[in-house]
């Protein structure tokens, strides 16, 4: 991995350019279909499309601790999501708020063990293998502009997680069994 580990096109993206408002949608709970079943793939210059990531990065801003939230958790079997870890106590390198359509996973090393929950599972977390380096490939809503992004750490983590929700995976999918789900902690 060779490429800069933050992608200034991506890092300088704003919602604003989409240029809608976006609106809070409610979040989908397991163990909706939509949440199981693999996203379609998305023109990302359709207005449909520009108006859901609008509506993602509202939802996500309004849902404490969410670092990230994809199409299948508002009920849209599309291949879309946003992702800002900026504010996580976990991160390293970021690339702020963005948004990614169809995007794939094209290098990923260094697995490592991790706690994760979701909103879309809102009882459990679950301890989650994943890449903790990561290249994703995907275009830009709105301009439709293909863009490939090196990351690390918790982005790579919060990266895997909302593709695989786009591929129709929970994180409960991916755990070990049933010794590493537990019961989310609450905080007062």
């Amino acid at each position: 991995m060779t490429e800069p580990l933050v992608n200034d096109l991506v890092a300088s993206w704003s919602e604003a350019e989409l240029g809608v408002p976006g609106r809070v949608l409610p979040v989908v709970q397991a163990p909706a279909a939509v949440l199981s079943s693999v996203g379609e793939a998305v023109d990302p210059e359709a207005p449909a499309t520009v108006q859901l990531a609008a509506d993602l990065v509202a939802t996500m801003r309004v849902s404490p601790g969410c670092v990230g939230l994809a199409a299948p958790q508002v009920g849209e079997s599309a291949s879309v999501f946003c992702v800002d870890v900026s504010q996580h106590p976990k991160t390293k390198d970021h690339h702020g708020t963005f948004v990614l359509c169809n995007a794939v996973v094209v290098e990923a090393t260094r697995n490592e063990k991790a706690r994760e929950g979701c909103l879309s599972v809102p009882d459990f977390t679950g301890d989650v293998k994943r890449a903790s380096r990561l290249v994703v490939q995907g275009r830009l809503p709105g301009s439709g502009q293909e863009v490939r992004l090196t990351t690390n750490a918790f982005e790579a983590r919060a990266l895997q997680h909302e593709i695989d929700h786009c591929a129709g995976l929970l994180f409960l999918d991916r755990v070990a069994g049933a010794h590493a789900i537990h019961q989310r902690q609450t905080y007062l």
